[in-house]
């Protein structure tokens, strides 16, 4: 999900609805209400935040360091216009990025990966067993040709998929996809929305790429990864088939001189226009 600081409610309510139309969860408040309720609230709801718009308020700078001390996520400023000292006051305030309104939630997303990838911790697009997702808002890879998902089970297919190494729990899910104040829907959809996900993607892979379990959540099977190290076991293979050959000459140098040492070698990883 995204938040959104503005102190114009109805600029922000705006910018919610386009990123509802992308299947994109967000939530909008003031920069006071934000600070209050951002000072007040655990770690694991901030961490569902994928990114930061900071629009008019009074003092940027302050609420970028607000939400620095305690996220790494992508902070972008919102402007009206293209006025260069606004532009400048942004990112002397140390937003990541600006952007100009009317701005489509695409390039929001597009930006805000592109920050994640300066920084390391993102990539343009991740394949994990003939499963391959973008995050600029395309349509997944599956088995080498588009698979068209709703909105909302892509969103929980890129999760899954850059959370590949960890177990999600359906609570973490659900305030990725729907946010962390949409109290009107259950937290059982999730598992509704898993199950089409697991038929699709079972139709194309002839497989169930994701695995479950009771109390501590979803992530993609181990089978699945092991797709991703191909040359994994002509390595290990290979590697072994030296060693072998190693300790053979070691073992025909003791037996041909009758005396010696065998050496072990078992020691050697946004108001925004919505358009488009």
């Amino acid at each position: 999900m995204f938040f959104i600081v503005d102190d114009r409610p109805l600029v922000s309510s705006g910018q919610i609805s386009c990123f509802e139309r992308e299947g994109v969860s967000a939530a909008a408040a003031t920069a006071t209400e934000f600070a209050e309720w951002f000072g007040a609230v655990g770690d694991e709801d901030i961490a569902a935040i994928e990114g930061f718009l900071i629009g008019l308020c009074d003092s940027r700078k302050a609420l970028t360091q607000t939400i620095r001390s305690r996220s790494k996520a992508p902070i972008i400023g919102i402007i009206d216009g293209r006025v260069l000292n606004d532009v400048l006051e942004c990112f002397s305030a140390g937003v990541d990025d600006v952007v100009v309104k009317p701005c489509h939630v695409r390039e929001i997303l597009a930006r805000i990966n592109a920050i994640g990838r300066r920084h390391k911790d993102a990539e343009e697009s991740i394949e994990v067993g003939g499963i391959k997702v973008f995050f600029d808002g395309r349509e997944p890879l599956v088995g080498g040709t588009v698979l068209s998902l709703p909105r909302r089970e892509r969103r929980i297919l890129e999760y899954l998929v850059t959370s590949r190494t960890t177990r999600v729990t359906k609570a973490q899910i659900f305030n990725r996809v729907y946010g962390l104040f949409n109290e009107g829907i259950q937290e059982s959809v999730i598992e509704s929305h898993i199950s089409r996900l697991r038929k699709r993607l079972r139709e194309r892979l002839g497989h169930d790429p994701i695995d479950s379990q009771r109390y501590l959540g979803y992530r993609l099977s181990e089978s699945l990864m092991e797709d991703q190290s191909p040359h994994y076991g002509e390595t290990m293979t290979s590697s072994a088939q030296g060693r072998s050959a190693l300790i053979d000459a070691g073992v025909a140098s003791i037996e041909g001189t009758g005396h010696g040492t065998l050496r072990s070698y078992d020691d050697e990883r946004v108001g925004y226009g919505c358009t488009g």
